[in-house]
């Protein structure tokens, strides 16, 4: 299967010149140990997952006894089955403090993950998220080096993209298998992907009894995706409590499926509201469980608007991590319902972003711009994403740019 190059390759190159140990989290499926693999072709760095349950069993039963079996240089595959291999792990790179790299993890279960790390190997590891293929990524176009903020500078190669082609890439989403392989039936991956992921993820790590019941929350909260959270909504849906609706929401989160924009509070105001939104971090897994059957149905039906919206958080997000970077993103909605979509914060300035299914923006688009204002922190270039082929001003403090520019 062709390999397709990762913005993050050479931030994890110098991470690992850097620390002891390197940590890569993501959902599963995102391109996290086959890009470590490519990485380590030519070296003697060996690969073993804790997917294959004889590795698993020895990791559990005899931690020891496994890192003597696959001693460093290694790449560990799935290392939150075996939360005890981080005690050893410490201990050889207290041991070793000159041996930069010696360990490659990866897990697709970031928040249990974070416990066996802040308890065994604080300081000794560096740690980054993975998400999907970025569009770049996908097609191939160069990687812009830094993360996304709103800027009148032109598209870096001039190329532009359609409407139905920018829904091809929402609908078919952006994990490598299934973009890659051409002849892989979409419909078969997402059911596979989702019985995988309930079966490995869900019932192992967080004793979901009802498999067929967390299988329809998952679709109801697809079919939000893009709105202010609603437990209450979501529960009467699927037929559950509150609380079994705000634990599952939190199995979502921890295993890297969806976001929670949370909102900007500063303590200046308390007219802010702090309910956060929902988005689904891949959009083709998000179009799948909401039945959209092909790209074109998705681009006219009810959730075209918010399934672009998902599709731009998510590639903002993307700029952020696959970069080393942690984004200060945050939506802004006040008790007036005055609301911008996303709020960039980088060195004190706020740059306020809202996406909009039009290749026509206009100052309608931007006018609760002026709200963070009232936040009294100096406000940059806003910026409406939009399906209009090209970067223009708007006015002097805002411009529209693509939705695939960024």
């Amino acid at each position: 299967m062709a390999y397709l190059e990762r913005t993050m390759r050479p931030i994890i190159e110098r991470a690992a010149k850097s620390f002891r140990v390197v940590l890569l989290t993501g959902q599963r499926q995102v391109g996290k140990s086959t890009m470590l693999q490519s990485m380590a072709k030519g070296t003697k760095r060996k690969y073993v997952s804790l997917d294959d349950m004889h590795n698993r069993k020895l990791a559990l039963d005899d931690p020891e006894l496994f890192l003597l079996q696959n001693p460093p240089p290694v790449i560990i595959d799935e290392v939150q089955y075996a939360p005890l291999l981080f005690t050893y792990i410490k201990i050889y790179a207290d041991e070793h403090k000159e041996h930069k790299g010696a360990f490659w993890l990866t897990g697709s279960q970031k928040y249990r993950l974070m416990q066996g790390v802040q308890e065994s190997l604080a300081g000794r590891i560096g740690i980054f998220d993975m998400l999907g293929l970025s569009y770049r990524e996908k097609t191939k176009k160069p990687f812009s080096g830094k993360p996304f903020l709103p800027s009148m500078d032109k598209s870096d190669d001039g190329k532009k993209t359609t409407p139905q082609e920018l829904y091809k890439h929402i609908w078919l989403g952006s994990l490598p298998e299934l973009v890659v392989d051409k002849k892989m039936d979409r419909d078969w991956f997402y059911s596979s992907y989702v019985q995988s992921y309930i079966e490995r993820d869900v019932r192992d790590f967080h004793n979901v009894e009802k498999p067929t019941q967390f299988f329809e929350f998952l679709s109801v909260v697809a079919a939000q995706t893009g709105q202010l959270l609603n437990y209450t909504s979501i529960a009467r849906d699927v037929g559950i409590d509150v609380k079994s609706a705000q634990a599952w929401m939190g199995v979502l989160e921890r295993s890297g499926l969806v976001y929670l924009l949370r909102p900007y509070s500063p303590n200046i105001t308390k007219r802010i509201i702090k309910t956060p939104k929902m988005y689904f971090l891949d959009t083709g897994l998000c179009a799948y469980l909401t039945k959209w059957p092909t790209p074109d149905t998705l681009m006219v039906g009810s959730m075209a608007g918010a399934i672009l919206e998902t599709y731009a958080v998510g590639e903002i997000l993307k700029s952020y991590y696959h970069n080393g970077k942690e984004p200060w993103i945050w939506l802004y909605r006040d008790a007036n319902q005055n609301e911008v979509d996303i709020v960039l914060e980088e060195a004190g300035t706020l740059y306020p972003i809202e996406i909009k299914k039009t290749a026509n923006p206009g100052g309608r688009d931007y006018q609760s711009f002026k709200e963070l204002e009232k936040l009294q922190k100096k406000v940059g270039l806003g910026a409406v994403l939009c399906l209009k082929p090209e970067r223009l001003p708007l006015c002097r403090e805002v411009v529209s740019i693509p939705v695939w520019e960024i």
